[in-house]
């Protein structure tokens, strides 16, 4: 773990920043010889789907697929539009999460190798620091619960990374075999993937409980439950009482009952009256896998879908709800990503967050809580160690493109393919032509990004020596 003196010196308490956004019954914990924090800083839930597209949800236009849950959420909390993952597939989009950091910085992302694999010898290096991290020195309690893919060698389990628990797999569910953990112990291999849903479910709804209040006044420390589904990526399975009930097929099948998971979480924070007091952030990991056609999903009108930086690869569902705190029943057209996770919810604990490094992640909580804008007006498309694209306000341009999954070679641009996203969300007419302003302005944005890069060490491209 990191030695004390190193989390001393990033992890501080910030309770004046948290007062200024109207969270002075939140503020942060106690600092080294100071004063008892107050009790009721705000909990934090994200739930973190896999392979999910854009429009596969009923609140984002999905006319079979019956997602009631999730559409609540969203009618009492709010939509985004413009919300991104920071890769187009698993492993460098769940670093770059729970960070706050493009994949690149960390060396979650490589050009040998796409993901993580079971003879992987890489994995989220000690020296990152995640949310978990963060929250727990802050006096949070922390869960994880579902598919981890940062690493499965001990080293780089959840409970290295700041979780106090963890119940899951630890990369993606086609990998055989599949074992299911409870923390560092394997206590199933294969995994049974038809009780994956419910069994996640279960214990996440056991770790709210656990921290929730037990009694009238009982005042327990806040948590925080990253909560990140297997489903929907392939192979599917869903739970006899699911299976074969969706209009949608197996698919939709598997997506119903990820929303009846979401309504169990948000049931349970009504129940012990937690709700006005979390924080729950869904989305998805990247967008869907088109080449599992009837058993991929849909990223409605964008273009393509996981593995390659247009729209349909990275940009999501994403739904905030905070009774009390989100004014129910919004949409936000500004742009946000999974990178802003950890700032926002950093910021809104009363947490400093580091400032030993580099962080891509931006403070989104003016959004959230309708006190301004998200602050993001930029966003870096990488497609494995090489940048593709970036987007600035409206205008997306493109420097390198290919497919999701085929066998075309890369197809450099100069100058870029541009595209008006308001105008055109599929991408599909370049205006490169008639904005050489744009293309400048994006440049300059470009030069400030490279000029302080400096490139994890490659952890996707380690394997387990078979000496």
């Amino acid at each position: 773990m990191k030695s004390e003196l190193s989390r001393r010196e990033f992890i501080k308490v910030a309770g004046a920043g948290a007062a200024s956004l109207g969270l002075s019954s939140c503020a942060g914990p106690r600092a080294a010889g100071g004063d008892k924090a107050p009790a009721k800083r705000p909990s934090f839930v994200i739930i973190f789907c896999d392979d999910l597209g854009y429009g596969d949800l009923g609140s984002y236009g999905h006319p079979t697929i019956r997602t009631p849950n999730i559409d609540r959420m969203a009618a009492e909390g709010q939509k985004w539009t413009n919300f991104y993952a920071a890769a187009s597939v698993c492993t460098p989009s769940r670093a770059a999460l729970l960070t706050g950091r493009l994949p690149i910085r960390s060396g979650m992302c490589s050009d040998k190798r796409r993901v993580l694999f079971p003879d992987s010898a890489g994995g989220l290096p000690e020296s990152e620091v995640t949310i978990a991290e963060s929250l727990k020195d802050a006096g949070y309690a922390t869960g994880c619960i579902g598919k981890w893919h940062l690493g499965h060698l001990p080293q780089y389990l959840p409970t290295r990374h700041g979780f106090d628990s963890y119940f899951g797999v630890p990369y993606s569910n086609d990998m055989k075999p599949t074992p299911l953990m409870d923390n560092e112990k394997t206590v199933e291999e294969p995994a049974d993937q038809t009780t994956l849903t419910k069994r996640y479910t279960e214990k996440a709804v056991g770790f709210i409980e656990q921290n929730g209040p037990s009694h009238p006044g009982d005042r327990s420390k806040p948590f925080f439950l990253y909560f990140a589904h297997t489903f929907p990526h392939v192979p599917l399975f869903a739970s006899r009482t699911f299976k074969d009930k969706s209009p949608r097929g197996l698919y939709g099948d598997v997506v119903e009952e990820l929303d009846w998971s979401v309504g169990r979480v948000l049931d349970t924070l009504r129940r012990l009256k937690l709700a006005e007091n979390t924080l729950v952030l869904f989305t998805s990991d990247n967008g869907p896998w088109l080449s599992q056609k009837l058993n991929g999903g849909s990223a409605g009108l964008l273009r393509e879908g996981k593995g390659c930086t247009f729209d349909g690869g990275m940009r999501e569902p994403f739904i905030a709800w905070w009774p009390g705190r989100i004014e129910p029943g919004r949409t936000i057209r500004d742009i946000g990503s999974t990178l802003d996770f950890l700032p926002t919810i950093l910021s809104l604990a009363g947490v400093k967050a580091p400032t030993d490094r580099v962080l891509d992640g931006v403070d989104i909580s003016p959004a959230l809580l309708g006190t301004g804008p998200s602050g993001r007006e930029v966003m870096f498309f990488y497609r494995g160690a090489k940048l593709y694209a970036v987007r600035k306000g409206q205008y997306k341009a493109h420097y390198i493109t290919k497919s999701a999954y085929g066998n075309d070679q890369e197809a450099m641009h100069d100058p870029p393919l541009l595209y008006h996203l308001g105008h055109d969300p599929s991408e599909q007419f370049d205006i490169a032509d008639k904005h050489p302003e744009v293309l400048a302005g994006i440049r300059k944005e470009v030069a400030l990004h490279l000029a302080n890069l400096t490139p994890g060490e490659d952890q996707l491209a380690k394997r387990i020596s078979s000496d």
